[in-house]
């Protein structure tokens, strides 16, 4: 899995959801539109864990929970289900269509190398479909297993690998997942990418994950697009601080470890405002 900004700065219930489940999510989520039905967005303000490292048991007053879409989500939480969209897991290349990758103009599969990650293709609009189909599967998944929203990961590839990629061709393909998970009656975040926070009503974005966005005064640049519906992730006493300073009493906010490590391993850490 790819943790975005670490050191490069870088869920659903559907329209029928039954009273029962909705007693579940422990608060009454705030909807978005999502076509031809709305989408249970995560409560607000809320108890946040970011557990895409390894799944534990959320600890006293957690109501969201981010996971791997590999892990079960946890009973009774809102659930989003993390995965990796625009870039191939390390090791996974293999997993893709050799044109699906990314290449430099000598041929070779460009790689995201602070994560040994390789760039998936979506220059034309055939790959992003064949692309968006693979990806779409995983989204299914997460559906299946009770998850209510999806984390698509590495929206801002696109910003590593500027002569290669554009905004324009994020955004077409990020519309075809959020449209996926809204068939699906899950919500779709806003994985980082503040400079494209106020094209949610082209992309069908509902909600945004921000990793660091204390450190680098980005919080503001979210929320003025999506309001409250915003989960904060940082990884340095700085960067909770200035977070909880600025944003503390609106926005759902974390620290975690770099490695996003479960609870009870030597790295672990996790505090809140």
């Amino acid at each position: 899995m790819s943790l975005n900004r670490v050191t490069r700065r870088g869920i659903a219930a559907s329209a029928a959801l039954t009273a029962t489940a909705a007693a579940c999510l422990l608060a009454l989520p705030s909807t978005a539109s999502a076509g031809p039905s709305d989408v249970a967005l995560p409560p607000a303000h809320a108890g946040f864990d970011y557990q895409i490292g390894g799944a534990y048991t959320p600890p006293s007053g957690v109501k969201v929970v981010s996971r791997d879409r590999t892990a079960a989500p946890a009973p009774g939480l809102y659930n989003i289900c993390y995965l990796n969209a625009f870039q191939a897991q390390p090791g996974a290349e293999g997993d893709w269509d050799a044109d699906l990758l990314l290449q430099d103009d000598n041929g070779d599969v460009v790689y995201d190398g602070d994560w040994g990650e390789a760039v998936l293709d979506i220059r034309t609009a055939d790959k992003r479909k064949r692309i968006a189909a693979k990806v779409g599967g995983w989204i299914d998944g997460c559906a299946d297993k009770g998850f209510q929203a999806i984390e698509p990961d590495n929206y801002d590839t696109f910003t590593r690998f500027p002569d290669l990629l554009t905004a324009s061709q994020a955004k077409s393909f990020i519309k075809l997942l959020s449209a996926r998970a809204h068939e699906q009656g899950l919500a779709a975040a806003q994985k980082n990418t503040p400079q494209l926070a106020d094209a949610r009503d082209e992309t069908g974005l509902d909600f945004a994950v921000a990793e660091e966005c204390g450190v680098y005064d980005e919080c503001g640049d979210y929320t003025s697009a999506f309001g409250d519906d915003v989960v904060v992730i940082e990884y340095t006493a700085d960067g909770l601080r200035k977070s909880c300073a600025g944003w503390g009493d609106k926005l759902s906010i974390v620290r975690r470890d770099v490695d996003v490590s479960p609870a009870g391993s030597s790295g672990y850490v996790r505090k809140t405002c």
